[in-house]
């Protein structure tokens, strides 16, 4: 049978062998079939002949890449061996294949940018060198960020720069303690028909020397100059994460009594301690050199925090224990509770007990303490409002003869602003042993920081002290320089 090819070819032999020919209609069909197969072949040969076009466009991309990463490291150390008198570079031809035409124009926009920086380290004088280090070494940076972005690979140390060794040792200065200094200066006017006496005086001036002595050890040590000498206020060393979490405290320490007696004076809210703490402690409160064990309790209640302190020391306190030196305990439980947002509340317990058998004394004092803090988030620290209060009964037995005495203080502040502060406190306090004899007074004060190391007060002190009615007018002026000022705990 004649296949179709050879009647389209040789239609006059066809005619000769007296055969019909093709319809005209039959003829144009068979005409655009082959022409369709036509063009289904035209795309497998053309990737065919461009695949070796590929490969080769390829190959000069990566080739310029190497050429421009050691054109960088020329650059980056400071040589200028391939000098460049031209900026304009020709713009690459497409090759019709997208992916290595957009490679092909990143790579000519970077070779731009060398050139020019390679024509300003070639043209850099000596004295323009030191000046342009640094820009030039942000625009190596970012160029071989780009020239790895571009070859789509990741450059993970093109941006750190060049490599600096930091030794991990103590420099002379670092062995040095952290040291800090307050003074606290008094003027004052007091009413009564007497004369008036010591209207200004320089309370005291406390040195701080605070430092980490290891990774598990640290020292805190406060010497207190006033008009009356030096002494030691505070001196203790203290150990961290101990099993249990415990931690342990060695040498002078103020006692866990309540919440004020941590503080030092010049950071109390007022000018001095309590009349409880001045009359059942001592006119600074209660300070004993011992061992101190605290540790956060792993028990919630109600969701909140307790922490339990256990203090053995050799307290010296004329008003619980008179000259006596012997061991004396302290147990102390704090909770705490975050009521919202923006309001906690804690409440603690304290016990405290010793014996003098010289004098035949046994003291024992027992104290619950409170305070409830609103400082809203939005505020920060510019207004809060504190109100605390503590109560104390002192239990003591001397010569066979039992008394028991109470004390008890309340005290509100309220921060206006992040400069002033206003407060008040009241107190009453019986004689801790002997004639009975109550003691009270009202303390109003207003303060104003001048910065976190200045602050100024005004306080007024009104009410019956040692069976005389007492009415004072007192000016405080606290400043503080050092790493660690006002320290309260």
């Amino acid at each position: 049978m004649p296949s179709v090819s050879s009647h389209l070819i040789n239609p006059s032999d066809q005619a000769r062998r007296g055969q019909r020919s093709l319809p005209p209609a039959a003829r144009l069909t068979l005409l655009l079939i082959l022409g369709w197969l036509g063009t289904l072949a035209a795309p497998v040969h053309a990737q065919v002949a461009q695949a070796p076009q590929a490969t080769v466009s390829s190959d000069s991309l990566l080739a310029q890449l190497r050429r421009l990463t050691a054109r960088l490291d020329l650059l980056e150390a400071g040589t200028c061996t391939s000098p460049v008198d031209s900026l304009s570079l020709p713009e690459p031809e497409p090759t019709g294949v997208a992916t290595n035409d957009s490679l092909a124009r990143q790579l000519w926009r970077l070779e731009g940018r060398v050139r020019v920086m390679m024509l300003r380290a070639c043209s850099r004088t000596g004295s323009d060198s030191a000046a342009a280090e640094e820009s030039g070494i942000e625009d190596l940076a970012a160029l071989r960020a780009a020239a790895a972005a571009a070859a789509g690979e990741s450059d993970t140390t093109a941006a750190s720069g060049p490599v600096q060794f930091i030794g991990k040792q103590r420099s002379g200065n670092a062995l040095n303690p952290e040291v800090s200094v307050t003074a606290d200066l008094h003027l004052s006017v007091e009413s009564g028909p007497g004369p008036q006496t010591d209207n200004a005086v320089a309370r005291e001036f406390e040195f701080s020397f605070q430092s980490a002595l290891d990774p598990y050890s640290h020292t805190k040590v406060f010497l207190s100059a006033s008009e009356e000498g030096v002494g030691v206020e505070e001196g203790y060393i203290y150990w961290i994460g101990l099993p249990g979490n415990i931690r342990l405290d060695a040498g002078k320490i103020r006692q866990q009594v309540g919440e004020l007696n941590r503080w030092h004076l010049h950071a109390l809210p007022e000018t001095d301690y309590p009349l409880v703490y001045q009359r059942y402690l001592g006119e600074e409160g209660l300070a004993a050199v011992g061992l101190s064990l605290y540790t956060a309790l792993p028990i919630s209640i109600g969701g909140g925090t307790h922490e339990a302190w256990l203090q053995g020391t050799s307290a010296e306190s004329e008003p619980l224990f008179g000259e006596s030196h012997q061991p004396t305990l302290l147990g102390r439980i704090l909770n705490f509770w975050q009521l919202s947002r923006s309001t906690f509340f804690q409440a603690g317990l304290t016990g405290l007990g010793g014996d003098n058998s010289d004098q035949d004394l046994q003291s024992r004092l027992v104290g619950v303490d409170f305070r409830l803090t609103v400082r809203p988030p939005s505020t920060g620290t510019r207004r809060e409002f504190t109100v605390r209060g503590e109560g104390y009964r002192l239990h003591s037995v001397q010569d066979g003869v039992p008394t028991n005495r109470y004390g008890a203080f309340v005290a509100a502040q309220f921060r206006v602003n992040a400069r002033v502060v206003l407060g008040t406190r009241y107190d009453w306090v019986e004689a801790a042993r002997g004639t009975y004899a109550r003691e009270w007074q009202v303390v109003p004060a207003l303060t104003w920081w001048q910065s976190e190391w200045v602050y100024l007060r005004l306080e007024g002190r009104h009410g019956r002290l040692a069976g005389d009615r007492m009415s004072q007018l007192v000016a405080q002026v606290v400043w503080a320089m050092g790493p660690h000022k006002h320290e309260a705990y």
